[in-house]
């Protein structure tokens, strides 16, 4: 008997059966012929061209008008003012004076955030950073399924018009690859903040929660481990507790108040707050509920954290500690002159609210307290600001976080004395920038 006989409410979504355990055949995809469809020559004339005419030409047609009434009136001179655009009906666009982009890696697996370029805490979806590991799928909501089996009492498959039937959550959570700031716990060589430290953004997600679909399906008791997998070509999977899954952790269909981008997990992926970004499957299609960890590739090559002093690694270490980064000024920057500047910046911490973030301006020597902008989030970047008064001399300055928990972000000498140098995952050490009298703006390295 299932729960909508019991309840005597419908159910939502389908039942799942053993065909659709089964991973998916290997086959030749239509992205060998382009991620996306290509507008026809018709459209692209339709949509674009007779569009930017109209634009062009009803503007000018207002323009004279306005100059003829405004000379005929002594009004003030019509050049002053700017004609603008007709309004139209498909995507919003930037300013055509707003440059700002993300950085794409070598080898295209990857694109950074520009955080020095970013005001407040939300990362806009288009420059979320964004890591895949074999390329970008490009699924048909109406195709795509969530599978939920294993040691449950009913396996279901949901489209995403059935998650939206659910009781729905908006939660602003900050994503980090584990591998951010790989190389600038060894190397100063990455000029910006975004070079060295653009794995990381924040949205708003919105989904439904993982406890409500495990309250639909049943979980089994002994259950202990959810193996998550998505429907990219690595088919990426992981193993989550499942106290993580009925704790915070929700299937998110949408960003920043619209669909989840394609490259972060377009039609659906899951979130663990707090955890690192490999384990927040994107492209989510399966969820199998067992008694201990699948052990997949992605947990066990990969994604552990070594210890270069003892030759040992940590396996299962999800979270993302403490850490802040100073965006204003930072690397590549130049300050015009000595006088009053405002550093900020972004803190952020996987286990608890941001409670202080410290400033110094000599290198360490002394710290003052920086003031945290509301809203100040679990979970979520958080932007702090100092005010400074620059007298034109060498400066090094940087920032440490301490959440609610009590953990302090740490040095990068301390880093190093207790987990020895080489690549690493979540790492999460002070960032240095030195500021010379010229007023130029460098990453270094300073303990």
């Amino acid at each position: 008997m299932d729960r909508s006989q019991v309840t005597g409410e419908p159910q939502i979504g389908e039942p799942a059966t053993e065909l659709d355990f089964a991973p998916p055949a290997q086959e030749d995809c239509a992205c060998k012929e382009g991620m996306f469809p290509r507008a026809s020559r018709r459209q692209f004339l339709r949509n674009g061209s007779l569009l930017t005419a109209a634009a062009a030409i009803l503007p000018a047609r207002a323009a004279l008008a306005a100059e003829a009434s405004s000379a005929a009136s002594g009004a003030l001179d019509p050049s002053w003012s700017v004609p603008g655009r007709l309004a139209k009906s498909d995507y919003g666009e930037r300013a055509p004076f707003e440059k700002v982009m993300r950085l794409a890696t070598i080898g295209g697996t990857s694109s950074l955030t520009p955080l020095q370029a970013g005001v407040g805490i939300i990362t806009p979806s288009g420059l979320h950073f964004e890591r895949h590991h074999n390329g970008i799928p490009a699924i048909d909501p109406r195709d795509h399924r969530l599978i939920i089996h294993g040691m449950v009492d009913r396996p279901m498959k949901y489209s995403v018009e059935d998650l939206k039937r659910f009781p729905s959550i908006s939660r602003t959570i900050f994503i980090e690859c584990s591998g951010n700031s790989n190389a600038a716990s060894r190397s100063a060589s990455q000029k910006t903040a975004q070079e060295a430290h653009g794995l990381t953004s924040t949205s708003e997600w919105t989904g439904v929660r993982l406890s409500t679909l495990m309250a639909q399906v049943g979980v089994k008791d002994g259950a202990a481990w959810v193996l998550a997998e998505g429907a990219d070509g690595a088919m990426l999977s992981r193993s989550v507790p499942i106290d993580k899954i009925m704790d915070d952790a929700f299937v998110a269909y949408a960003q920043n108040g619209e669909a989840v981008r394609p490259e972060n997990g377009y039609p659906m992926r899951l979130i663990l707050p707090g955890w690192e970004g490999n384990i927040n499957i994107k492209w989510l299609r399966r969820l199998k509920i067992g008694d201990k960890p699948f052990m997949t590739r992605e947990e066990t090559s990969k994604y552990s954290d070594l210890i270069t002093l003892t030759g040992k690694a940590r396996q299962f270490t999800w979270v993302m500690e403490a850490k802040s980064l100073i965006t204003f000024p930072s690397g590549d920057m130049r300050l015009p002159g000595k006088g009053f500047y405002e550093i900020s910046g972004l803190a952020w911490s996987g286990r608890a609210p941001i409670e202080r973030v410290e400033i110094t301006t000599d290198g360490g020597k002394s710290w003052n307290l920086a003031s945290l902008q509301e809203p100040v989030l679990p979970k979520a970047h958080v932007r702090f600001r100092f005010p400074w008064t620059w007298d034109g001399s060498e400066a090094v300055i940087e920032s440490r976080a301490t959440d609610q928990t009590g953990y302090v972000q740490p040095t990068k000498s301390f880093l190093t004395r207790t987990e020895g140098v080489g690549p690493t995952y979540h790492y999460n050490g002070i960032q240095s920038w030195k500021i010379s009298p010229d007023g130029s703006v460098t990453n270094v390295l300073n303990g």
